[in-house]
């Protein structure tokens, strides 16, 4: 069973703001890179840039504040595991872009990702990554929205993720 991903992010400056230029700049190289990332399977592109196609309209969680752009930083994405997942995120170009992420985004009193086993044939759809999201603020993890830190295996136990795998899955990329 596939492990979904969403990530949100408001920017702290309107996304064309020149404090944002980093970001920017790392932006389609991250996306290039997670495409050869051990683990991934595929991720929704985004209908208002002709990004791939969009798994479903994008929305928001209740936590987007309109600043004029229209949009805000989120990403939809399905991998075999949570290692690979792991791996990509806090390791290479996007841990890189991770660790700059207070130059960019507000500081968050939300949940920055949410991950949930995505039984479907189809792929999740934006609103159902958004349900999910508001789900772990709401009430924390559970098996149906959980985070790296309480993280739960396909049949809803509680589980830790393997960091010998990890650090291989590391040492591969």
């Amino acid at each position: 069973m596939p492990l979904a991903l969403y990530t949100f992010g408001i920017f702290a400056k309107p996304a064309d703001d020149p404090a944002n230029a980093g970001f920017h700049d790392l932006n389609d190289p991250i996306l290039a890179s997670v495409s050869q990332a051990k683990g991934f399977i595929a991720r929704s592109g985004y209908a208002s840039d002709g990004d791939g196609p969009s798994w479903g309209p994008e929305v928001y969680p209740r936590f987007y504040q309109e600043t004029g752009d229209g949009w805000s930083p989120a990403t939809l994405s399905l991998w075999e595991d949570m290692e690979s997942l792991f791996a990509f995120t806090y390791f290479g170009l996007h841990a890189a872009a991770f660790k700059r992420g207070r130059e960019w985004f507000q500081k968050p009193e939300w949940p920055p990702l949410v991950m949930w086993w995505h039984g479907e044939t189809a792929y999740p759809i934006w609103a159902e990554g958004v349900r999910r999201h508001e789900q772990l603020h709401d009430n924390g993890p559970t098996p149906t929205a959980f985070n790296f830190k309480t993280a739960f295996d396909e049949t809803g136990a509680p589980c830790v993720l393997d960091k010998t795998r990890i650090r291989a899955l590391d040492a591969r990329t």
